[in-house]
């Protein structure tokens, strides 16, 4: 791969989360600062961030919107097209690989994530797609050795793109919180699949506080009905147990389809 790639982190009121987990992460495996680019919501969010973070570990912070799907958006049109773009939520801990030891799958850490990312965007571009992702869940009994190309989900907190300006790819404000699961279906659609490593995962913690926020019962409600009727052929709702919520928490699945193994 002979292009650079950008590292970008949307963060929202979380400056000392960021500082501990993603920027300790990617400096930990020897990622270059200068590629790393922070998107906040606005000046005052600047100002928190550009006085509390160690500048040797970043590039730039840069004054986006507010909303990770706006953001996201916002992030698209800020680069160039055909740039590589690889996008990190604020609170990854650690990267692993799945590994087997005594025929039995283990996962390893990564301490070099760098070699994974080029190997990704190669493959993308290999297999004529423009967004790749990784497993969403840090648990070696689900992952395989394989990447994949077809309809699955590249979850949000870790996956990289082929960067176009093309309103057909940007998730609808509707599914705000499931924006990457609209994003995974819109590139699906324009480029026919998109690639996961099956092998990859990470640590994180999801529904932390900040970023989104813990209130999301009714937001991901409206977000699972928008998604499965726009998308009735890729998609379907689930509910995910809560001893909290009668109903369990509104969920997306989506119908997954394989159209090549690389």
């Amino acid at each position: 791969m002979n292009k650079d790639y950008k590292i970008v982190i949307p963060s929202y009121l979380r400056h000392k989360e960021l500082e501990k987990k993603t920027l300790q992460t990617l400096k930990n495996n020897n990622i270059d600062p200068k590629k790393i680019h922070i998107f906040v919501a606005n000046q005052e969010e600047r100002d928190i961030y550009f006085n509390y973070l160690e500048g040797d570990l970043y590039g730039q912070i840069i004054i986006g919107v507010k909303g990770i799907r706006n953001q996201r958006i916002f992030i698209s049109k800020y680069f160039e097209e055909g740039e590589y773009i690889v996008s990190c939520d604020d609170d990854i801990e650690q990267f692993y690989q799945l590994d087997f030891i005594d025929d039995k799958k283990k996962l390893k850490e990564i301490n070099n994530i760098e070699d994974e990312i080029i190997r990704n965007f190669k493959l993308c571009v290999n297999n004529n797609k423009y967004l790749w992702g990784v497993q969403a869940h840090k648990n070696a009994f689900w992952m395989k050795n394989e990447a994949v190309c077809g309809l699955y989900f590249c979850v949000g907190v870790f996956h990289g793109y082929i960067n176009r300006h093309d309103d057909n790819l940007y998730p609808d404000e509707l599914s705000e919180t499931k924006e990457d699961y609209e994003q995974t279906i819109l590139f699906c659609i324009k480029d026919r699949g998109v690639l996961r490593r099956n092998d990859l995962c990470f640590k994180t913690v999801y529904n932390a506080p900040g970023g989104l926020g813990q209130d999301r019962f009714e937001r991901n409600k409206i977000a699972q009905e928008y998604l499965t009727n726009k998308y009735p052929q890729y998609c379907y709702a689930t509910f995910r147990k809560n001893k909290n919520i009668k109903t369990g928490e509104p969920e997306i699945k989506l119908k997954v389809f394989r159209k090549k193994k690389s």
